[in-house]
C-alpha cells in the first residue's frame, strides 16, 4: 500500500524510521537516476565516513581552577606545613579513546569512458544538518562547490538547519538544492509543501547533453513500499520531529483519518 500522502510523508521524519528510509531511498533514486540517463552515464552510491566526537554528559557540579579560602581560625594561629599524608591524591578516571564512526552515503552520476564525476547527489541527513555533523558536511559542501561538478542537495527533513544562501529560501517544507557547476555561484532551489506531490528533479550533465529528469515521487514511492511502512507507522499519532501549524496539522489528520480508523 502506498504512503497516504500525495508527496513526502511526514511521519517518515521520525527517529524510528527515518535511518532505515534514508538507505532504502538512496538506493531507489539510485535506481531511478540509472534509468533516466543516457547509456553513457551511470550512477553509483558512495560513502563518506565522518568522525563525529561523542557527547559525554556533563557533571552538575563545577569545579574552579583556583579556590581562594580564608582561615577562620583565631587571630595569630599557624597553618601547618602539609605532611606526606595531606598530600592532594590523584582521581582516577578512563581516558576516552574512541570516536563515533558514522556512515553517510550519497549518489555520483559518472561519464563513460573516462568515468568522470558529472553530478554529486546529496540526501540529507540528521546528522548533515546538526552537531558535529553538519560542519563536516558544510566542508565538504565548500569543496565540490570549488570543481566543476553539479551539485543536488535533496531535504526531505523539516528539523535541523537549513542549507544557507545568500537570502532567505523560499517558503516550504522540503527543499531541493541543484548548483550547476558551469554556473557558480548561482543556485536553483525548489520548495513545496507536504501537501505537494514530490516534483521531478532535474540532473545536470555534461554539456551539451540536457538535463535528466527524474521522477522523485517514483524513487519515494519505492522506497515506502519497500520499507513495509504502512505497517510499520503509527498514523494514529502526531508527525514527529516537528509539529505543523493548526491549518496544516487539521489537513494531516484528515489524510490519516482513513488510516487510524481502520487501526
Amino acid at each position: 500500500m502506498p504512503s497516504p500522502f500525495p508527496g513526502m510523508d511526514p511521519y517518515i521524519e521520525s527517529p524510528t524510521h527515518g535511518s532505515d528510509f534514508h538507505h532504502r531511498f538512496i538506493g531507489s533514486l539510485s535506481e531511478v537516476i540509472s534509468a533516466a540517463v543516457p547509456d553513457r552515464y551511470y550512477a553509483r552510491i558512495g560513502e563518506d565516513v565522518v568522525l563525529i566526537e561523542p557527547e559525554l554528559p556533563l557533571r552538575q557540579g563545577r569545579v574552579p581552577d583556583v579556590l581562594v579560602t580564608r582561615d577562620t581560625g583565631r587571630a595569630g594561629s599557624v597553618i601547618e606545613a602539609a605532611t606526606p599524608e595531606s598530600r592532594i591524591k590523584p582521581a582516577t578516571l578512563a581516558n576516552i579513546e574512541f570516536i563515533d564512526p558514522h556512515t553517510e552515503t550519497f549518489i555520483e552520476v559518472l561519464r563513460l569512458p573516462e568515468q568522470e564525476v558529472v553530478a554529486v547527489i546529496e540526501i540529507l541527513s540528521p546528522t548533515n544538518k546538526s552537531g558535529d555533523g553538519r560542519g563536516f558536511y558544510i566542508e565538504k559542501r565548500q569543496q565540490l562547490l570549488r570543481q566543476k561538478v553539479h551539485i543536488v542537495e535533496i531535504d526531505l527533513i523539516r528539523a535541523g538547519k537549513r542549507i544557507q544562501l545568500d537570502r532567505p529560501l523560499p517558503a516550504g517544507d522540503y527543499y531541493v538544492f541543484v548548483s550547476r557547476g558551469d554556473r557558480r555561484p548561482q543556485c536553483e532551489v525548489y520548495a513545496w509543501t507536504v501537501r505537494d506531490p514530490l516534483p521531478p528533479l532535474p540532473i545536470p550533465l555534461s554539456a551539451p547533453d540536457p538535463d535528466a529528469e527524474i521522477d522523485l515521487g517514483e524513487a519515494f514511492g519505492v522506497a515506502y513500499q519497500r520499507g513495509r511502512y504502512e505497517r510499520l507507522v503509527k498514523y494514529d499519532q502526531p508527525p514527529p520531529p516537528l509539529s505543523f501549524p493548526q491549518a496544516v496539522a487539521e489537513w494531516v489528520s484528515q489524510v490519516v483519518g482513513p488510516l487510524t480508523r481502520a487501526l
